[in-house]
């Protein structure tokens, strides 16, 4: 039976989610105010360099005076180091709330526990690991990023009923219905980029933003070795902040950036490096095979998310080979089934 904590931590996280694709790539975080079993403030993280959920919620409390007999639901550890804005911790001791309950911890080394700390120094009761697991499952990116030191990946494929993912000669098609197309459509608002290799933007000329669903468009990157992109083509158009990794020399342009890598060097390694220095927080895959096949290899992934269309190809680009995953969600999506398989380290 659920109980009481558990009842306002799921409002919290509710109101956490409120700011997917907006707070990247700080962590979504809800908080409720409770008085005598009443909620009286609530808040979330609306936007990345704007007021926390913690400075939303005590904001839109009427009388503060409540605030010292209150009991605080947050789904992350209050921050207690300035970055963009003052600490939460701080702020919550400020005005006497002496009960805090806490979803998660923070793995981020400038705030790991010294918030929760700061609070119990202060005099605060508090309470963490409230349905924590939902809490993982909310920030996702922002644990697998602070803890795995890389982006969290996704990759994504729609498959032909006899398994292949385009057309002989990379000749594209649409394989997925259109409610899996809007389906893909917010997914890319939801992580912060989205990668495809040399031959998808050569052949399928893809714009790689989002346009049948209401959201932000992802940070282009492409793998372009060789330069071998036509600059005539929608991922070099300067309309979108785009990232070509390449062997070559290039003068970046508005918003298209080229960084060179060394052939020298595992290539994917090297990029993940770079997007967490760069603090890009997730990745949607959405290459072709030998791209998606050398993320798997390398046991580089945390989602893997496969459409599989009723439609026949007879013939084409075979599909990724997956090793024995077992699937953890299967569902219809319109006439296409999609499985998801979560990698657990």
């Amino acid at each position: 039976m659920e109980t009481v904590d558990e009842k306002f931590m799921q409002r919290a996280l509710d109101l956490a989610l409120l700011g997917e694709g907006y707070a990247r790539p700080n962590p979504m975080v809800g908080c409720v105010i409770m008085h005598e079993e009443n909620i009286i403030g609530e808040g979330w993280h609306q936007q990345y360099g704007g007021p926390h959920a913690e400075v939303n919620a005590i904001n839109s409390v009427q009388d503060k005076s409540l605030l010292q007999h209150s009991r605080v639901y947050v789904t992350l550890e209050p921050c207690s180091h300035y970055g963009k804005t003052p600490p939460c911790a701080d702020l919550l001791i400020q005005h006497g709330v002496k009960d805090v309950v806490i979803c998660n911890t923070d793995p981020n080394p400038l705030v790991a526990g010294r918030g929760i700390q700061k609070l119990k120094d202060a005099g605060c009761a508090v309470v963490t690991g409230i349905l924590e697991e939902k809490g993982l499952e909310v920030n996702k990116r922002f644990f697998t990023f602070q803890t795995q030191k890389r982006p969290y990946l996704v990759l994504k494929w729609a498959e032909s009923a006899d398994g292949f993912i385009a057309l002989p000669q990379h000749q594209a098609c649409q394989i997925s219905g259109v409610i899996s197309l809007k389906l893909v459509h917010k997914w890319r608002t939801q992580e912060q980029a989205i990668l495809v290799g040399t031959r998808t933007a050569l052949h399928d000329n893809p714009t790689l933003n989002v346009r049948h669903w209401a959201g932000p468009s992802p940070l282009r990157i492409t793998i372009d070795k060789h330069l071998q992109l036509p600059t005539t083509h929608h991922i070099l158009d300067n309309s979108h902040p785009t990232w070509v990794y390449t062997f070559e020399q290039k003068q970046s342009q508005s918003q298209t950036h080229f960084v060179t890598l060394s052939e020298d060097v595992d290539v994917l390694g090297k990029m993940m490096q770079d997007l967490y220095q760069r603090q890009v927080q997730s990745v949607l895959v959405e290459g072709g095979t030998t791209l998606l096949e050398s993320f798997i290899e390398k046991g580089l992934w945390d989602e893997i998310r496969v459409f599989k269309s009723p439609k026949y190809l007879h013939d084409g680009i075979a599909g990724p080979q997956l090793p024995n995953l077992v699937f953890t969600f299967k569902e219809r999506i319109g006439e296409d089934e999609l499985t998801i398989y979560r990698n657990h380290f």
